[in-house]
């Protein structure tokens, strides 16, 4: 889970940390939770990291337990990575849930310093406490704070994002589960789209991604549509309006 990734807005993953809590209705299909259930059984070092992470829900569907793991060893692979790329930080996981120290996000952070040739994608939905804890972090420009936001319900996190000191914010608004009107997009620097997919996904009305990107050219801002999803979400493909929307921000805000 540290090299080349099929998401389609990075290049590579990079997870020194495994295992999350569910928080919100978008989690409830969570892919990594699915993935943290397989590499459970894949190799001494997959059970040790993601062992205990994920479980079956009552309706057999895979959750994360809130079990966390700290994967010191995974701390040092971006600095052999010698080549610039675009880093999804922790797809699996969120490095800023509770159980996740201080002190570890801070090596996050110095590693991510330390690497200027490479572009960091942090995700949280956990934005108060980024922002609680961002005057303890640096903020070097190549590294990237986004926020997941699948209903409007979750506009706090949006406005929780806008006061985070990242040189770039992003929204990722994944799995999208209903419209998103009028959405707070000043020092928003990118926003992401995309439907749920996978067993149980529930579908993204055509009108929401519209309505999302409408906005975004209104405020002009970078807008990735990344799939419509469903069971087989290469079948239902990545167009919208008759073409791929692949914008990326800056490498610096605005």
């Amino acid at each position: 889970m540290a090299n080349g990734s099929r998401i389609e807005w990075t290049e590579s993953t990079w997870n020194p940390v495994a295992g999350c809590t569910p928080v919100s209705p978008g989690c409830l299909n969570c892919y990594a939770a699915r993935m943290a259930l397989r590499l459970e059984h894949m190799g001494s070092k997959c059970s040790e990291k993601y062992g205990g992470t994920a479980k079956r829900a009552r309706d057999g569907r895979p959750v994360f337990s809130g079990h966390i793991t700290l994967d010191h060893e995974a701390l040092e692979l971006p600095r052999s990575w010698r080549l610039p790329r675009t880093i999804f930080v922790n797809s699996m996981s969120d490095l800023f849930h509770d159980k996740v120290p201080l002190s570890f996000i801070k090596k996050v952070f110095a590693v991510m310093e330390s690497c200027p040739q490479h572009t960091f994608q942090v995700l949280t939905k956990r934005p108060k406490r980024s922002l609680e804890l961002a005057s303890e972090l640096p903020w070097p420009s190549n590294v990237w704070m986004g926020t997941s936001v699948e209903s409007k319900k979750y506009y706090d996190r949006i406005r929780l994002l806008q006061a985070t000191p990242a040189a770039v914010r992003f929204l990722s608004c994944e799995p999208l589960l209903g419209p998103l009107p009028r959405m707070p997009l000043k020092g928003v620097h990118w926003v992401i789209v995309g439907g749920e997919s996978g067993p149980g996904s529930r579908p993204m009305q055509g009108s929401w991604a519209l309505q999302i990107k409408r906005q975004c050219e209104a405020k002009d801002v970078p807008f990735f549509f990344k799939q419509w999803g469903g069971v087989n979400k290469k079948k239902t493909g990545r167009e919208l309006e008759g073409r791929t929307w692949n914008e990326m921000p800056m490498s610096t805000g605005a």
